[in-house]
């Protein structure tokens, strides 16, 4: 019996640490994909295109490892064939994978405003979009530590506090899509350039959105409740 239990413990221990290099590959994915926003928005505010360029070629390596993550979860499954939390856990982190893959997509569609803006400086002083930018990484980046904790009590607790914050990135890009209206009522001429930037705003509203998506996953994986709502809509829609 004794033996039979140590087998059962040393496979155990096999399993955790497989699960913890799948979470340790999504939180470098994370990496990625944060620093993919972050260029891509210094790029369209300081006009830099290389830098746009370089977001663009990124992304493919974000895609790479999303497939790496995919196919890692699927052997997971086939080899181990876990149950209830653990399954929960493998799923959770396949779904936040594919969450981060599409806000890549939409660091890369910033970077393709920029270098379709080619030179000309941007219709306005560029502070909004990045301070959205900045506020949608930093739910992503919570979104993600709640993910990591898998406590019960955190997870619906950073639901709640990343609902207010989703709500002021949604009233912070409906401010700059009102300010970019009233330029071109004021200039007809300004249309083009106002409609990239607010293509840009509204990439940056779509993070905000995925990183809602994130901890609605998280929640997920630590207690088992499925939420269908605003975020799952969003999702479908996108």
């Amino acid at each position: 019996m004794n033996e039979q239990n140590s087998i059962i413990s040393t496979a155990r221990q096999d399993f955790d640490r497989e699960l913890g290099r799948l979470e340790a590959e999504l939180i470098l994915m994370s990496g990625l994909v944060e620093k993919s926003i972050f260029d891509a928005l210094q790029a369209l505010k300081n006009r830099d295109i290389n830098r746009s360029h370089r977001v663009i070629d990124q992304d493919d390596h974000i895609d790479e490892t999303e497939l790496e993550i995919e196919r890692y979860c699927i052997e997971l499954i086939r080899r181990q064939t876990p149950m209830a939390g653990d399954l929960r856990r493998i799923v959770a982190t396949l779904q936040i994978a594919g969450e981060l893959e599409r806000i890549g997509d939409y660091a890369e569609g910033i970077a393709k405003i920029s270098v379709m803006m080619g030179n000309e400086p941007p219709l306005k002083e560029l502070i909004d979009i990045p301070r959205m930018g900045d506020m949608a990484v930093s739910m992503l980046k919570k979104s993600l530590e709640a993910f990591m904790s898998r406590d019960a009590d955190v997870v619906r607790q950073m639901s709640i506090d990343l609902e207010s914050e989703d709500d002021a990135v949604d009233e912070l890009y409906s401010t700059v899509r009102s300010d970019l209206m009233e330029l071109v009522k004021s200039g007809p001429e300004n249309a083009e350039r106002a409609t990239y930037l607010m293509w840009a705003a509204h990439n940056v509203e779509r993070v905000a959105d995925r990183a809602m998506n994130i901890v609605e996953r998280a929640r997920y994986q630590a207690t088992g409740e499925m939420i269908s709502g605003k975020t799952q809509i969003e999702t479908e829609n996108s």
